[in-house]
């Protein structure tokens, strides 16, 4: 799984993430690269909800 499917995964648009904080996006994309998914999210469980809430995927039905 890379960092973009993780993100969709979480329901959060990456485009809009990277777009408007590229900052935290590519910390996070590092971060992610170098950790299992399960312990990127325990690290950032609290985090994940907040930008979640800032970049929430648009679902198509």
């Amino acid at each position: 799984m890379n960092f973009e499917e993780y993100l969709v995964s979480k329901k959060i648009d990456g485009d809009e993430f990277r777009r408007q904080q590229p900052g935290r996006y590519l910390e996070w994309q590092s971060l992610f690269s170098h950790t299992h998914p399960e312990s990127f999210t325990m690290q950032k469980k609290f985090l994940i909800n907040d930008i979640r809430r800032l970049f929430q995927l648009k679902v198509e039905n």
